[in-house]
């Protein structure tokens, strides 16, 4: 069942409610760890973001299937999303309690610099195991 949470960039202009589904899912790819400034942690959404009118939401569209969705005015990173809008995911970082999202896996672990770790077992992913999800979908 999902649950209703609002959301904001560091400036607030880009206010937001999602409706989440679980728990965080970690994200170590160089794209994410360029484009957030670290692991990407972020949580599902069922629909899309309901964002306030006139939000400066930007739109980066940053491989030939994915875009990434930030705020113009303060640049925090805000949405990761299929262009097709199947798959997002929003930053925990945007709620006010991250803490709230028990991690629930790992993705690009192949990828995961050895300068950190994490505590805890959770399923992990490679690189290529992810694109192999994903290309095993029926997009029909």
């Amino acid at each position: 069942m999902a649950e209703a949470l609002k959301g904001r960039c560091l400036c607030g202009a880009c206010s937001f409610e999602v409706d989440t589904t679980g728990g965080a899912h970690i994200c170590h790819c160089s794209m994410c760890r360029h484009w957030s400034g670290g692991m990407f942690i972020a949580v599902q959404i069922d629909g899309d973001a309901r964002f306030a009118d006139g939000a400066p939401v930007g739109v980066y569209q940053s491989s030939d299937w994915g875009e990434r969705l930030f705020c113009r005015e303060c640049g925090s990173s805000l949405i990761w999303r299929t262009q097709d809008g199947e798959h997002q995911h929003v930053s925990v970082q945007c709620f006010d309690d991250p803490a709230q999202f028990a991690l629930e896996s790992e993705i690009f672990i192949d990828e995961k610099p050895a300068s950190y770790a994490l505590e805890g077992q959770r399923p992990t992913m490679t690189g290529a195991e992810v694109m192999a999800m994903f290309a095993g979908e029926d997009k029909g």
